[in-house]
């Protein structure tokens, strides 16, 4: 299990390549990439701040949940933080497992996690200022099926 919360860009497919290798005895992989999206059309950046040491912990207690619950072989996140671009890579959640349903699942559930729980913050920044992005009800609701 590999996490990794940090400020420099990641390369998706060199990171997916080299986690399913080390996972080469499981039935299947999953892999999710968030990328930074520009939903107004007027978004020049996107700034996440967390607490270091504070946020590694946290997810690393998520992630070996998600290891036990769903009898994982691997899992792996990627978090960034600091200023980022649209089209610019945040975060990948990996997990392998024997079976499909089982990755699936566990990167669902991480995915979640990371999107409402994980302790970071994110400010959106636009030609009229900077504003605090807030967890979404959609976001919430996701949470209640775990």
């Amino acid at each position: 299990m590999r996490i990794a919360v940090q400020s420099a860009p990641f390369d998706i497919g060199t990171e997916a390549a080299a986690f399913a290798q080390a996972a080469a005895e499981a039935g299947a992989v999953v892999t999710f990439t968030g990328i930074v999206r520009d939903l107004s059309g007027g978004l020049s950046a996107m700034e996440i701040e967390h607490y270091p040491g504070m946020t590694e912990r946290a997810i690393r207690d998520i992630a070996l949940q998600a290891m036990s619950r769903w009898n994982l072989i691997d899992a792996l996140v990627i978090h960034r933080h600091g200023r980022l671009r649209v089209a610019e890579p945040i975060m990948m959640v990996a997990t392998a497992a024997a079976h499909r349903a089982n990755a699936f699942e566990a990167a669902e559930f991480l995915m979640d996690y990371l999107k409402s729980r994980a302790p970071f913050w994110k400010k959106e920044i636009t030609a009229s200022g900077a504003e605090w992005v807030a967890a979404t009800e959609q976001d919430e609701a996701a949470l209640t099926r775990w």
